[in-house]
């Protein structure tokens, strides 16, 4: 954990990452806490998708998993990963990034300073309407940030000078982390910054979020498959049921390590 992170909790360690057991209340409140600080933080929520991508990547790109145990904040944005962790003996209270970006949003004080990284014109727009006691900041950056090495050039850029409470990266993972770990690396920025995927599409109604019953029953994947088949098929077909594999993996390795 570094030094600017404000859980107080033991992390726990599960399937190659260290997650801090946190309520939604209780994220929320350390992202107001380090909102307020001088100091660059950021905030990651794992998925299944992220992790079968950090046992996928590691030889590829190592630093991916170094932007995620490098966060200042690892919260668990999965109730199937909540239910593997169980079956495992770990307690990991499910802090869903969509909950977290809308509870943060309610919480905070009038007229802090918002920047936003990525989304669409469209989307920036509705969150002037809908939030506009804050003052608002945006950065549309190109298609392939990752690869891109001046794209992510700008964006450290665009988050140092705007000098924003809270910033919310729009752009996927795993390019939000990796700028984060940029970000935080240069050392010339300050407030927290939150990966949380598509949360703003949800907020803003771009995007429809599945309803609570199905979230509850751990299908929320079902909900995104059956709204965008074109793109999501694959992460949730083909790449998303080998976490089953790898948590069994891991729990072999954890019950008998001398194998």
């Amino acid at each position: 954990m570094t030094a600017t992170s404000k859980s107080e909790k033991a992390r726990v360690a599960f399937l190659g990452l260290d997650f801090d057991p946190l309520s939604l209340n209780e994220a929320a409140a350390a992202v107001e806490r380090m909102s307020a600080e001088q100091q660059f933080a950021y905030v990651v929520t794992p998925n299944v998708d992220h992790v079968v991508r950090l046992h996928s990547e590691p030889i590829l790109d190592d630093h991916i998993a170094l932007a995620y145990c490098q966060a200042n904040l690892v919260l668990c944005d999965s109730r199937i990963l909540s239910a593997l962790g169980k079956r495992s003996g770990k307690v990991l209270p499910v802090a869903p990034g969509s909950d977290l970006t809308s509870l943060v949003l309610q919480r905070a004080a009038i007229g802090r300073n918002l920047s936003v990284v990525g989304g669409s014109p469209e989307m920036h727009r509705r969150l002037e309407r809908l939030y506009p006691m804050h003052s608002w900041r945006f950065s549309l950056p190109p298609m392939g940030v990752r690869y891109n090495p001046a794209a992510r050039a700008e964006i450290c850029q665009f988050v140092e000078s705007s000098s924003a409470d809270m910033i919310f990266f729009a752009i996927g993972a795993p390019q939000s982390e990796l700028i984060c770990r940029e970000i935080a690396l240069r050392g010339n920025a300050r407030g927290v910054a939150l990966c949380t995927g598509a949360s703003l599409e949800f907020i803003t109604g771009l995007k429809m979020r599945s309803p609570r019953w199905m979230q509850a029953a751990h299908i929320e994947w079902l909900h995104r498959l059956l709204t965008e088949p074109r793109r999501l098929w694959r992460r949730y077909l083909v790449e998303g049921p080998r976490i089953f594999w790898i948590w069994w993996g891991y729990q072999r390795a954890t019950t008998n390590p001398e194998r």
